[in-house]
């Protein structure tokens, strides 16, 4: 007959409440804990894809501005040589128009054809002077009907315009107080050019200017010019013949 064996006997203890609490707290570090090791990583990884940003942009920027420094020079260098072409270009128009006039003038000189003129005024060239109302003139005198005889006298000038509502006309000794009152002198055998200077009162406006050439053999000659057109007027070059 088999030996049967008694049933185990069960014990049932209560669990400790004190380690149950320790488990749940510990349970609750390591919770945290781990939010926050995924919090600064998130926070460590977006710092450095921020600054990874802001390094690209500040580099496109620098780019940006260099290139636009760059263009600004370009577009500087470009205007001033377009200005300084355009001024030479206004200078060589200058300078053919002048040899034009020269070329006619000399032409006329030297034309055996023409018809003696005697003596003559060419023109006459104004130029602002130094301080107000004082004008710096060249006046050319030509002269063909003695071919290689000298012409010699004075010239002198006026000026006639409006002074305090009336037409008045300033004398050489109006409008040159200081100079020769019989004129500027002169000798030359084909052309030469006088110089001298005039100052006009305040209150005149000048609208033509007259010249009177008073050779010793050649009689006088008086021509007139508007005054404008002579300060537009081409200066020949300095000579005397």
């Amino acid at each position: 007959m088999a030996k049967v064996l008694p049933p185990p006997v069960l014990i049932v203890r209560p669990q400790r409440a004190q380690r149950r609490w320790h488990k749940m707290l510990m349970l609750s570090l390591i919770w945290a804990a781990s939010l926050f090791a995924v919090f600064f990583l998130l926070q460590r990884f977006g710092a450095v894809a921020d600054q990874a940003v802001l390094s690209k942009t500040a580099k496109e920027r620098d780019d940006l501005l260099k290139q636009v420094a760059v263009a600004k020079r370009g577009e500087q260098v470009a205007s001033a040589a377009n200005g300084e072409l355009q001024q030479n270009l206004r200078d060589r128009q200058e300078e053919i128009a002048g040899l034009r006039a020269d070329l006619a003038f000399y032409s006329r000189l030297t034309d055996g054809h023409s018809r003696p003129e005697g003596l003559s005024v060419h023109g006459i060239h104004l130029k602002s002077g130094a301080s107000a109302h004082v004008y710096n003139f060249v006046i050319t005198l030509t002269q063909t009907l003695k071919s290689g005889e000298v012409s010699s006298g004075h010239v002198r000038v006026s000026v006639s315009g409006v002074r305090a509502g009336k037409l008045v006309t300033l004398g050489w000794g109006d409008v040159a107080p200081n100079a020769d009152s019989a004129g500027l002198s002169f000798s030359f055998k084909y052309f030469q050019q006088v110089s001298g200077s005039l100052m006009l009162p305040e209150d005149f406006t000048p609208n033509r200017i007259s010249v009177d050439v008073a050779g010793s053999e050649a009689g006088r000659v008086d021509q007139e010019f508007a005054w404008n057109d002579a300060l537009s007027a081409q200066e020949f070059a300095d000579v005397q013949h």
